[in-house]
């Protein structure tokens, strides 16, 4: 059997350089690769983002990595434990702060980092919240 042949029963794709490579398409979704990127160090955490038309989900993969999202309440923390799902729902401001190692499996609708996407500036009060309530291990 060709590779070409091979690849219509089984595809199977990497990423190891920094940052988010999508990497599986079907109808309706996306499967990518997320790995740590400077923007994950606390000391670049600022900016989050949402996608207003989608959930997105992140399973983190390897590393340490803590998910936040701010929501009308304020800042949320997660300490994120590998293998576990974590579903931020479609609106929700949110961004992650990891250690060098960490990667996360990242699912959502198709193409959404291509229309979808909407950015900000975390305000100082909600930086400083997110910054109290990380883990220890991200300080």
């Amino acid at each position: 059997m060709t590779d070409e042949a091979a690849n219509l029963w089984l595809e199977v794709l990497d990423w190891t350089a920094t940052g988010y490579r999508p990497l599986v398409f079907s109808a309706g979704w996306q499967v990518a690769l997320l790995n740590w990127e400077p923007l994950f160090d606390l000391e670049n955490m600022g900016e989050i983002e949402r996608h207003n038309e989608t959930d997105e989900v992140f399973v983190l993969v390897r590393g340490q990595a803590a998910l936040f999202v701010v929501t009308p309440d304020g800042p949320r923390v997660e300490d994120m434990t590998p293998g576990v799902v974590y579903n931020v729902r479609a609106g929700v401001w949110h961004n992650l702060v990891s250690t060098h190692d960490a990667t996360w499996i990242i699912v959502e609708n198709r193409d959404t980092h291509l229309h979808d996407c909407e950015y900000r500036q975390l305000t100082p009060e909600e930086r400083a919240r997110i910054e109290a309530d990380l883990p220890a291990w991200a300080r």
